[in-house]
């Protein structure tokens, strides 16, 4: 079975919030679908465990903000490469409370919605939404799923329903002749001969330990 074929299916970049008791949580995901339009109802799946999964369950609040390609690249890290169990996430981050949930500003817009249904499979819990609340913040265009991967050189985390083993080697530049240090967290490149001691990947903030090198 190739599972590459789910690459060519259309998922956006969604950052997830929910509330974790008084304290604002979430994670990055990138399945999340329109179910009908009246009343508008959404469906969100959700990796076992991912920390958020839990706290969507206590709070029966969740809401997504639409990434745009221009969107802080660091959002991708500190909510796809990190634990909301001991991080919080939401530190520093430019972020408004609608319907008792977190949503974050520089990004297309949001929707909130409160959990009417669940679905559970084998990994993940598909949560259906009933949408509250929803506004546009800028008509830019949407990181797609496709151009994290294409452009960002981004991978997925591995608690999202599109990753695959492979990624890795997936975003390993293409020969020729130059030197390049690739972040084996999340994929991004550094171009350059020498990586600095002290450089912080500004996707996953992994430090130049979790780099390895690629002689193209």
């Amino acid at each position: 079975m190739n599972t590459k074929i789910f690459r060519n299916m259309s998922y956006g970049m969604y950052v997830v919030g929910t509330m974790d008791g008084e304290r604002p949580t979430g994670c990055i995901a990138n399945s999340i679908m329109q179910i009908t339009s009246s009343p508008a109802t959404i469906a969100a799946s959700i990796n076992h465990d991912n920390y958020t999964n839990g706290c969507i369950e206590k709070s029966g609040m969740f809401s997504f903000s639409i990434l745009a390609e221009n969107s802080p690249s660091d959002l991708i890290g500190t909510f796809g490469f990190q634990s909301g169990k001991d991080t919080d996430k939401f530190s520093g981050v430019d972020y408004e409370m609608i319907s008792g949930v977190p949503v974050v500003k520089n990004t297309c817009g949001y929707v909130v919605c409160k959990v009417i249904d669940k679905m559970e499979t084998a990994t993940h819990t598909v949560f259906l939404g009933e949408v509250i609340a929803a506004e546009v913040y800028d008509s830019l265009p949407e990181m797609t799923y496709s151009y994290y991967h294409k452009v960002i050189k981004g991978k997925s985390p591995k608690n999202a329903p599109t990753y695959l083993p492979e990624d890795t080697a997936d975003t390993a530049p293409p020969t020729s002749g130059k030197t390049k240090y690739v972040c084996q967290v999340c994929g991004y490149i550094y171009e350059g001969d020498t990586l600095p001691e002290d450089f912080i990947c500004p996707i996953c903030k992994q430090g130049a330990d979790k780099f390895k090198k690629v002689i193209e």
